[in-house]
């Protein structure tokens, strides 16, 4: 499994999980900021972006693929931020892996099951075919009939792309995505806690995680701390980078 990945700075590593439907870019602005203290990897995960497409995912298999691609590229020991999906995959590296891991940052997660929340979107990508569309502005409209939310439908997509032969596709592989759509649903599973230090970041607005939370999250995680940025959704990145970056930089450091 060779992720696909751009990197960025010089220092200690820091690696960058993004969440479903993501790809590497949505975190690039804030990996390139980082980049003056750290170096900075921000990764496609399996079956998003241009890293490899696969039948399976679980975050069994996700935690693997950080594994291999740490050890592919040379790093002993990194300290880890995953958003969202990349959040989950970052704790259950973490979890199998601890020796790998400086520090954990994890933003608007938890390691819970969660119940399903995109059924809308699914149904909204599945009934597009890209190959069909003659341009994005096309997509974008047939997206607005089911899909409301402006931002959200930008979201999806960044995942369009030209063909070279022309017409469109999909960059993720939204077939297995929505296959394995209740594994990344589970939660995360390990049988040692991890003792490092540990931030999770919850965006005020979100209902993704609460305080009452910690109790699982300590279970996992005893030295964790829990951060709220204000007026921030499940998408602390996009909505608060400054704060985000600050609490980043103190918590790195």
């Amino acid at each position: 499994m060779q992720l696909n990945y751009k990197s960025f700075g010089q220092g200690d590593p820091v690696i960058i999980l993004h969440g479903l439907f993501g790809t590497l870019d949505n975190w690039q602005t804030i990996a390139k900021k980082l980049a003056d203290q750290y170096t900075v990897f921000i990764v496609d995960q399996r079956n998003h972006g241009k890293s490899p497409h696969t039948d399976t995912m679980n975050y069994a298999l996700m935690a693997e693929d950080l594994k291999e691609f740490m050890e592919t590229n040379w790093i002993y020991e990194a300290s880890i931020i995953g958003h969202s999906m990349g959040g989950k995959t970052a704790m259950q590296m973490t979890l199998e892996y601890p020796e790998m891991i400086n520090k954990l940052v994890v933003v608007d997660i938890g390691p819970q099951a969660y119940e399903g929340g995109h059924g809308a979107i699914f149904e909204a990508l599945l009934s597009l075919d890209p190959g069909e569309i003659q341009g994005r502005k096309e997509a974008e409209a047939f997206l607005e009939a089911k899909i409301a939310d402006f931002g959200v439908r930008q979201f999806l997509l960044k995942n369009l792309t030209r063909k070279k032969e022309g017409g469109y596709r999909w960059k993720m592989n939204l077939d297995t995505i929505h296959k394995a759509y209740s594994e990344i649903l589970m939660s995360i599973n390990g049988t040692e806690a991890f003792t490092g230090e540990t931030l999770f970041i919850k965006g005020e607005t979100s209902d993704y995680l609460s305080e009452s939370d910690m109790v699982d999250i300590h279970k996992y995680f005893p030295q964790a701390k829990m951060k709220n940025i204000k007026k921030a959704g499940h998408w602390v990145h996009a909505d608060a980078p400054d704060e985000l970056l600050a609490l980043l930089f103190q918590f790195l450091e």
